[in-house]
């Protein structure tokens, strides 16, 4: 990061551009012409930041968006020591910071602070579903949430320059696309779902009553890009293959648009809807996914997201590949900016 005075700004999920002057040693962020914060930094082995000004009518938007600049601007940054006179309760009880052992002393931890459901979410916020077992087709498992409509997540991704967003899809909307989609030479050879209007129609109408699955669009900037079916796993046809719990998740992709395709494009969006699984329920400590055991692309842009290979087993249609990621492991390593 320079030492010189520099105006820089940043994206924030639903908010207009955030602007900070930033040195090594200065920190001062505005949003929407209001003063937000104004931080003294004292970079070492550790990063310090002493509080010089709150602004008192967003003093926890002001907090997040210090600890959101800060984390985004070096992803290798694990934690924020903050030293504060005055005890922030709401960011305590959200999770935005933890009590450290000396008197005014807090911490931000990067693991902690992308577990935090907003912005991310949006109005696709709910309370944590109740649980209720329940046995479908032989299988035993919690009643699921009703289904989210619209818009699920949003994020801005430094990394490409883009707003990445999920919204649900929308049959009458998406139908021809996704028609598109799967009858492209290339995604035909791995989903093997080719077929007419009405045959994607009928697929897409089971899945929309399906409480197991959520078909999801992935969007560039709001440009469709992709299709994603989230399902829960303990109903799914994976779930005899492994030891699988009530709130594992699991995931079927398909990038559709040949503009969008590539490692750094794959990084962008695999952790967005990762992100978005995680978030969605806290109980879920997996995601898990099923590609064929020979799409080793597929299976490479997973590792490179701290996904790794179980097994190899044999589905009625394919070999497959096990491939899981916990969210202990996705957190601590986490790579979102």
């Amino acid at each position: 990061m320079s030492s010189d005075t520099a105006s820089r700004t940043l994206s924030l999920p639903r908010w207009r551009s955030l602007s900070a002057d930033e040195t090594d040693c200065r920190l001062s962020l505005v949003l929407e012409d209001l003063p937000l914060v104004r931080l003294r930094l004292e970079r070492g082995d550790d990063l310090n930041i002493h509080l010089e000004y709150l602004c008192s009518e967003r003093p926890e938007q002001a907090l997040w968006a210090a600890c959101y600049w800060l984390f985004a601007r070096d992803p290798g940054c694990q934690r924020l020591h903050w030293h504060l006179v005055e005890e922030p309760v709401a960011a305590l009880a959200s999770g935005l910071l933890v009590r450290a052992e000396q008197v005014g002393r807090y911490r931000c931890e990067r693991s902690l602070f992308w577990q935090l459901p907003q912005p991310w979410l949006g109005d696709a916020l709910a309370a944590v579903y109740p649980q209720q077992m329940q046995i479908t087709a032989g299988k035993r498992h919690p009643l699921r949430a009703p289904k989210a409509r619209g818009e699920v997540y949003r994020r801005f991704d430094a990394r490409v320059g883009a707003w990445i967003s999920l919204r649900t899809l929308e049959i009458d909307h998406d139908l021809e696309r996704f028609n598109r989609w799967q009858n492209n030479p290339r995604v035909l050879n791995f989903w093997q779902e080719g077929g007419s209007l009405e045959q994607h129609r009928d697929y897409l109408s089971k899945l929309e009553v399906d409480p197991h699955a959520l078909t999801l669009i992935g969007c560039f900037d709001d440009e469709p890009f992709a299709y994603f079916e989230a399902y829960w796993a303990k109903e799914d046809r994976i779930a005899p293959f492994y030891p699988v719990d009530d709130y594992d998740r699991g995931v079927h992709m398909l990038v559709g648009e040949e503009t969008h395709r590539g490692p750094h494009k794959v990084a962008s969006w695999l952790s967005a809807l990762v992100h978005y699984l995680f978030l969605d329920d806290p109980r879920t400590q997996r995601v898990v996914a099923e590609p064929r055991a020979d799409n080793a692309k597929m299976i490479g842009y997973m590792q490179d997201q701290c996904f790794y290979c179980e097994k190899e087993f044999d589905f009625p249609h394919k070999r497959a590949a096990l491939m899981m990621l916990g969210r202990e492991q996705f957190f601590e390593r986490c790579k979102l900016v």
